[in-house]
């Protein structure tokens, strides 16, 4: 019971003083989501040059993306005409760092780390992009394909019409709820996992490796590459660490490889971009990682980054104020409300009645192919069909982790010619599709250019 009570303890002092730089970074993020159109990034990342490189590196590195929702949002890009480079650069700096990981590093790390691990990020993304721009220098840049670009002006054009009101409750709605189901899981995680190093693991378990650079970056990275963790989840095991023992050094390798490598990117990028490029990728992440982690050690003062993570250490046994705790219980609201969706979803959709995942209620759908869910509404009623009733289909998505992947995949399906409007539920991986002589063949390489896998959903 004593370990249960020190976990809790711990967790709950780490949420406390992360929480109100969590929602403060949420809601940036909800904000560059909203106020950003879709298709800004893709004319400054065409090309194979070093220019595109640093652009795509410089608009990852504050973009809010999880681990797992930059695939498919890079393979969109690449779909769309970005350069290799460009593409390898963006899946590199991204996952790193976004501006709610920025605001946690700082709340639980200090400025220094908060300021060395965006630039470390730009740093290795662009030695990454570098790599593979020069490998690629004889590459025939790809022209950017005609639907994209319909649909790119789509996009834009719907975005240029929402009004200042709607795109503030947009930017609410991406903050609090879409970036908390795509990242809560493994923010939990993290916190718990952290909460079970500082209580559980003795101060001397990571004796051999304390004050010890070279065997502190070797167990990070073998803990971190194939492993799945967002940016933010990885702080507090960061912090745990390092407060056993692990050099600061040791401690920025986890925040710069454990986002960026796991075995779902790996796998992608060897299908997509090839298997020479996945090598240069691992090679960026890994050399930029150890320079920059051997730099924190050897060139720059200790009391610099360990300052800030002893008065975190006092400040999770101290009482927290007011503020804290009603940011920590808005965070847990928030978090709920997440769990309730995914619970609701999975008893009952829209018709009433129950189903395991999906709504297969086809039989209400009007000529628009509207499909109303309890928790994805994409009702496409501005779009009329030439024929008096569309052909809808059923696909199965496979791969899919969060709204990211949900979005980037209705708009490949979107793109196919003859598809009127499509509907992706990201519980079941279910793709309801409403058009004209939709060609099977077509939808499936179009998933299948960001990474996923599809196949024909049984009646």
């Amino acid at each position: 019971m004593d370990y249960v009570l020190n976990v809790l303890q711990a967790v709950v002092g780490i949420v406390n003083e992360m929480s109100p730089y969590l929602l403060l970074g949420f809601l940036l993020a909800g904000i560059m989501h909203a106020f950003i159109p879709d298709g800004w990034f893709n004319k400054y990342l065409s090309g194979n040059t070093m220019r595109s490189v640093i652009n795509a590196a410089i608009f990852g590195v504050p973009l809010p993306l999880c681990s797992c929702g930059v695939i498919p949002t890079a393979m969109s890009l690449r779909r769309e005409g970005a350069s290799k480079g460009a593409v390898v650069s963006f899946l590199i700096a991204t996952p790193q760092t976004g501006v709610d990981s920025i605001f946690a590093t700082y709340s639980l790390m200090g400025l220094p780390f908060a300021i060395v691990r965006p630039i470390a990020a730009l740093f290795t993304a662009v030695m990454g992009g570098a790599f593979v721009t020069l490998d690629q220098k004889d590459e025939v840049q790809s022209e950017i394909l005609p639907e994209a670009q319909d649909e790119a002006s789509r996009a834009w054009s719907e975005q240029r019409d929402l009004s200042f009101a709607n795109r503030c409750v947009e930017a609410l709605k991406f903050g609090f709820v879409e970036m908390m189901e795509d990242i809560g899981k493994w923010l939990v995680v993290g916190l718990i996992v952290a909460g079970l190093i500082t209580a559980l693991v003795p101060d001397e378990f990571f004796a051999i490796f304390k004050d010890n650079t070279a065997l502190s970056m070797l167990l990070v990275l073998c803990i971190s590459v194939p492993m799945y963790i967002c940016a933010t989840g990885s702080i507090p095991i960061a912090v745990a660490l390092m407060m056993k023992g692990l050099t600061p050094g040791a401690a920025l390798v986890m925040l710069m490889a454990g986002p960026a490598c796991n075995v779902a990117s790996i796998l992608v990028i060897n299908k997509v971009l090839g298997k020479k490029t996945l090598v240069l990728y691992l090679t960026a992440i890994i050399t930029g990682s150890i320079l920059f982690g051997v730099a924190i050690d050897q060139l720059l003062p200790r009391e610099w980054f360990t300052d800030h993570l002893m008065s975190t250490h006092a400040c999770c046994h101290d009482v927290a104020g007011w503020f804290e705790w009603t940011c920590t219980g808005i965070l847990v609201l928030l978090l709920l409300n997440v769990l309730r969706m995914k619970l609701q979803h999975k008893s009952a959709c829209s018709c009433g009645h129950a189903h395991e995942g999906h709504c297969h209620c086809h039989d209400r759908h009007d000529h628009c192919g509207c499909h109303t869910h309890e928790n994805d509404s994409h009702c496409h009623d501005e779009v009329s069909c030439e024929k008096e009733v569309c052909e809808t289909k059923t696909y199965v998505v496979k791969g899919m982790t969060c709204n990211h992947c949900r979005s980037n995949t209705e708009k490949a399906i979107r793109s196919v010619k003859g598809v009127e409007s499509v509907s992706v539920d990201l519980q079941s991986g279910i793709a309801t599709v409403v058009g004209d002589d939709i060609d099977d063949t077509a939808v499936k390489e179009a998933v299948e250019s960001i990474g996923f896998t599809l196949t024909t959903s049984p009646e």
